[in-house]
């Protein structure tokens, strides 16, 4: 008979494992997932005393929401479970911040790691287990933690494109290499090797800023590349956009090419080496690369290659020592904010034609941004030229009178040794079509793709409905904002121009943050914006700005310093972007008020509604003019409206109620000067009263007529919009806002000249600059400007994500920490469906109507809350997927999937 110690030790030890059972059971039912530092993943620079952390929660369960986290920093993951070696530990904090939590341990020390976890409590008594260890590493936290020298060629100091000059360093390492980083930047571009091997998968770096006012640096882990004993760098440094071709003038920012290298090495033993660039590196102009530049392509001859010139031991009696430049400062160096710019798709050709002319032309049948690469064999010498075009024309032929006075052309001269590879080093293209010329036998559609390259944004959005069209639409959007987020958000990718113009990047924003991961890109490019601000507090037309004279203030061009933040904000709930550009805001709101009379904005010169609809032959006045201070005004009030919204964000009352009398005057001004006693506009066109009514600027008795009237000028023009860059975003909002979703779907669906769908019954692939670039008879616009890839006019993204799908944010709780689903079914559409990767997880809503039945699905994630809203065509009641009835209209939910069933009206 067992021993009653020994049943009593029997069920203490049952009862330790049903508790560790439960334990991990409960932990279980939470997991977190995709931890960031500063918006990224294992971050190798920050330089940052303070990261924000941020993470998500997994979970099968529904309606969870944190309640608590605790979160701990180490130097090693191993410490992390040493409560005695941690740097931080937050302890318990009962809050259910989930994003943006600063690290409020102790200073960190430049270039180094540390390691962090997370773990949660939620509403429902779980405790997940720790994340993952995750890691930031800093950059260099001050300058005088370069060591590195500016290092020059002195024959790189041309006037026109020349040859591009490398740059190598042997170096010896004296034990077993533990770490390695690669701190490097330069003045042009860099692309830069050890041993031979290509560092980072990052082209166009250090990228485009304010060159003088910040300049980004890059850093590489580069462990496996290095090794015991000898190594060799090299550079090579193209002139990109800091003394390359920019809208028609070279050397903008200077004429000489400059390279900054740190590398720093780790020993196992614990010492460490720094290898800098300094006046003991040499340098050659002698290499392959004859011209590149960023609008006219390159020039590359095979037979000029230096073979192993990166890498040990190579012969380089030839060339020279550099010269070392101690007058560039490093105040300005910034560690990279923005994701880089790297290749994604590879495009195969579906065609290869003859032209009328007998041009060879190959059609990847998508417009993009990239390059093409291409393996061919051949004789030495033999030359193969490859131009880049958008369309062909009328008669099918190559068409590049668009591209202005870019060439957008690539050399390659063969050195006969065998198969030979190639793509370009310091340029892009924006084209769909190659026309092959010289050796043109030896490409063929087996031997040649194309390479899309752009900024590194994590897709975060999808949409889809039954309708084929505006489903193009949709890819139409996501590839003009592909082709145009390149390091900067250009107004278009091919052309002579390829500037950030700020008018663009604003009326965009929202549906920029719908479809990807702005989030790096836009606070990089945003921090230029407040560089580039101008005495005044004029905000130039494009950032970065480079033009000697000061040309800016245009509105809705320059409100993209007061729109952009606050429109991040609501995305990303991203406080810090509010307080960093602040300051900005205020002054680009004081130039307006500094430029007023009794409030009336009325002097500058200003852009207007950008390539609204004219007629060719307008004899009966049906140009849609509005007037330029009409919007000039409109646009006044909304940014002092968004100050107020940040004012109230940031908690300065003062400014609040500053701001709260000025909106009032610069509102009773616009009713004064633009508005009939009968409530009529004095500009009748439609983008006066989307602004008027989008900003709230008519009093509330006179809004709904002003909303028919807005109804009744789209049925005079046969259900056609007429706006331009500043109408276009809000036209839709304002008509679903007054009742008129029928009108905004007319106006989405309509497939004729001018509308958002006549290009895609073109042929388009992405949006185009102008309603009519191709015209129904097949010609073209105005060739000075007429681009087949922008964006601005895609803004029509926001309002379907908004109303088709039903995905909308509320303004008091942003970043989607509370959302709405509300979906609009109309035109005709029998389903829909879209997602969106917000800061706390995935949100879902699609529908679909068979019959008389609607179906709705919805996903919420964990730590938020949806209000859902059913369609005004239900009849009778709604069912949830346990079969329940709902009778409310409306009804709030946690986190978890649904699903909804009801009648609608046939």
């Amino acid at each position: 008979m067992m021993s009653f110690n020994r049943v009593k030790a029997g069920i203490c030890l049952l009862c330790f494992f049903m508790v560790a059972e439960v334990s991990v059971s409960k932990a279980q039912k939470l997991t977190l997932y995709d931890l960031t530092s500063e918006y990224k993943q294992n971050p190798l620079g920050i330089d940052n005393q303070h990261p924000r952390l941020s993470w998500k929660i997994r979970t099968a369960l529904k309606d969870v929401v944190q309640t608590a986290y605790e979160i701990r920093v180490a130097n090693t993951s191993k410490e992390l479970t040493d409560a005695k070696k941690l740097i931080w530990n937050s302890g318990k904090v009962a809050t259910d911040q989930s994003i943006h939590v600063i690290y409020d341990g102790g200073p960190l020390a430049s270039a180094s790691r540390y390691y962090w976890q997370v773990r949660i409590w939620d509403n429902k008594g779980n405790v997940s287990a720790w994340s993952e260890p995750n890691f930031w590493e800093t950059g260099f936290l001050k300058a005088e933690d370069w060591k590195a020298k500016w290092i020059q060629n002195k024959a790189s100091a041309q006037n026109e494109p020349g040859p591009v000059p490398m740059f190598r360093k042997d170096f010896q390492l004296k034990g077993d290499i533990k770490k390695a980083r690669l701190y490097i930047t330069s003045l042009g571009l860099y692309e830069a090797y050890i041993n031979g091997e290509r560092i980072g998968e990052a082209y166009f770096t250090p990228g485009w800023t304010s060159f003088h006012k910040q300049l980004q640096y890059q850093v590489y882990d580069i462990f496996s590349e290095l090794k015991r004993g000898y190594n060799s760098i090299g550079v090579m440094l193209g002139d990109g956009w800091y003394k390359g071709n920019i809208s028609g003038a070279r050397n903008l920012y200077g004429n000489e090419p400059a390279l900054l290298a740190q590398l720093e090495v780790e020993y196992s033993n614990g010492e460490k080496d720094v290898i800098v660039s300094d006046g003991n590196w040499k340098t050659t102009m002698d290499g392959p690369i004859s011209m590149s530049d960023i609008y006219n392509g390159e020039s590359y001859d095979a037979r000029k290659e230096l073979s192993g010139w990166t890498s040990p031991n190579y012969n380089d009696a030839q060339w020279v020592k550099v010269e070392v430049n101690n007058q560039i400062p490093y105040s300005n160096l910034v560690i990279s904010a923005a994701p880089p710019v790297t290749s994604h798709e590879r495009i195969q050709p579906i065609r290869m034609i003859t032209t009328p002319k007998g041009e060879k032309v190959i059609d990847f049948g998508q417009n993009l941004v990239g390059w093409v690469q291409f393996t061919v064999n051949g004789k030495g010498g033999e030359n193969i030229q490859i131009s880049h075009a958008e369309v062909l024309d009328k008669e099918g032929n190559f068409y590049t009178e668009n591209l202005r006075a870019a060439k957008q052309k690539i050399s390659y001269t063969l050195k006969g040794t065998g198969e030979e590879t190639y793509h370009p080093h310091f340029s892009f293209q924006g084209f769909r079509y190659v026309k092959i010329e010289g050796a043109k036998e030896k490409i063929t559609e087996d031997n040649i793709e194309a390479v899309v390259l752009h900024s590194n944004m994590r897709p975060t959005g999808t949409f889809e409905t039954s309708n084929a069209l505006i489903n193009q639409l949709q890819h139409n959007i996501q590839w003009g904002q592909k082709g145009n987020f390149l390091d900067v958000p250009t107004d278009c990718p091919q052309r002579d121009e390829r500037l950030g113009w700020t008018g663009d990047a604003q009326a965009f924003f929202n549906t920029a943050a719908y479809n990807m991961d702005v989030a790096g890109f836009f606070i990089k490019w945003l921090k230029d914006l407040k560089a580039d601000q101008f005495a005044s507090g004029s905000v130039p037309h494009v950032i970065p700005y480079f033009w000697e004279r000061e040309q800016g203030g245009s509105a809705g061009w320059a409100d993209a310093a007061t729109i952009i933040p606050w429109d991040f904000y609501q995305a990303f709930g991203d406080r810090k972007i509010l307080e960093d550009q602040y300051g900005s805001m205020v002054k680009w709101v004081q130039f307006m008020t500094d430029n007023s009379t009794d409030y009336l904005w009325s002097k500058g010169w200003h852009f207007g509604d950008w390539l609204f609809y004219i007629p060719n032959d307008d004899r009966d006045g049906r140009a849609a003019i509005t007037d330029k201070y009409l919007i000039a005004q409109a646009f006044y009030a909304h940014s002092v409206q968004l100050m107020i919204n940040a004012a109230k964000v940031l908690d300065k009352q003062e400014d609040v109620a500053k701001y709260e009398t000025l909106l009032k005057n610069v509102k009773a001004a616009f009713v004064n000067e633009f508005v009939t006693n009968s409530g009529r506009l004095v500009s009748s066109s439609q983008t006066a009263y989307v602004l008027a009514l989008h900003f709230d600027m008519l009093p509330e008795n006179k809004r709904a007529q002003a909303a028919e009237r807005l109804v009744e000028n789209i049925k005079s023009y046969d259900n056609h919009l007429t706006t331009g860059f500043l109408g276009t975003p809000y036209l839709c909002h304002v008509l679903s806002r007054f009742g008129y979703d029928d009108v905004a779907y007319t106006l989405l669906l309509q497939e004729t000249y001018p509308s958002w769908l006549y290009p895609v019954k073109m042929g388009a692939t992405t949006i185009w600059e102008r309603w009519d670039g191709l015209k129904p008879d097949g010609s073209f616009q105005s060739k000075e400007m007429n681009s087949f890839n922008h964006y601005a006019y895609g803004a029509i993204g926001d309002w379907m994500y908004k109303n088709i799908a039903g995905i909308r944010g509320i303004e008091s709780a942003p970043a989607y920490k509370n959302f709405i689903i509300a979906p609009k079914p109309g035109g005709g559409l029998t389903k829909a469906s879209a997602s969106l990767e917000t800061v706390y997880g995935k949100i879902v809503s699609s529908w679909e109507i068979t019959g008389d039945n609607m179906q709705m699905d919805v996903e919420v994630p964990p730590n938020t809350r949806a209000q859902i809203v059913f369609p005004d065509l239900l009849t009778g009641t709604v069912k949830n997927e346990g079969g329940q009835s709902i009778t409310d209209k409306a009804l709030w939910v946690g986190s978890g999937k649904y699903q909804f069933t009801f009648k609608v009206k046939e």
